[in-house]
């Protein structure tokens, strides 16, 4: 098989679930600054309404796994409610998000690219915590995973980033923002019809398949900050 971006996804996620996960993602890993999900995300399998809800609640303030795994060069594991948890503790809205989308048992995976940017590869679901040599195996096949990933990365073509309209950027950005389109229309005086009939170009403008990832391939651009 041909090696590209689509099935190295496809890859993980069999892997995911041979070791009885329901998610994997891969997602730029976030500064102090950072305040969303969202924009982070590369690939992933969760629930698109499990990110926004993240993003409105602003929960990535209080998640502790960020420092955790900014700490470590190694992977890690967690089980909610498990006693070996590496002291993390949740507060209560994200313990009922992330039982309500069945994120209770999680795997992370540091990694770096040649460039230098930092990454996340997580694989979560419902299942009993790692032991430590799947907790090894898993790792050497994410980072596996990765070096493929991150070559193609490099070496696909630069695209010229296609031109959005000022509108469209406008929107795109208070989109990156965590605001929903009822929102950004309230701030721009616009009908949410209207907002979202913007966000539609913008998607089909850069080839997306949805507002997450048309949030994160404008910052990958630069057409946002």
């Amino acid at each position: 098989m041909s090696e590209s971006h689509a099935n190295v996804i496809s890859a993980l996620k069999k892997v995911a679930v041979e070791f009885g996960f329901r998610h994997v993602t891969l997602l730029a890993s976030p500064d102090p600054d950072d305040i969303l999900l969202a924009p982070l995300v590369v690939e992933t399998t969760w629930p698109r309404d499990y990110i926004r809800e993240f993003d409105r609640r602003r929960l990535m303030r209080r998640c502790p796994l960020a420092s955790i795994l900014l700490g470590s060069a190694l992977p890690v594991s967690w089980s909610v409610g498990h006693a070996d948890n590496h002291n993390l503790q949740f507060d209560e809205q994200t313990l009922d998000l992330l039982r309500r989308y069945d994120i209770v048992t999680s795997a992370a995976m540091p990694l770096h690219s040649v460039d230098g940017n930092r990454f996340i590869m997580r694989f979560d679901g419902t299942r009993q915590p790692l032991s430590q040599s799947e907790l090894n195996e898993l790792g050497m096949i994410a980072l596996h995973a990765f070096d493929v990933f991150d070559r193609l990365r490099r070496h696909e073509p630069r695209p010229t980033a296609p031109a959005l309209t000022a509108r469209e950027l406008e929107v795109v950005r208070w989109t990156s923002q965590g605001k929903t389109s009822n929102e950004i229309g309230n701030i721009l005086s616009l009908s949410d019809h209207t907002i979202n009939a913007y966000l539609t170009n913008a998607i089909r403008k850069l080839d997306c398949v949805n507002r997450t990832q048309l949030v994160a391939k404008a910052i990958r651009l630069k057409l946002i900050a």
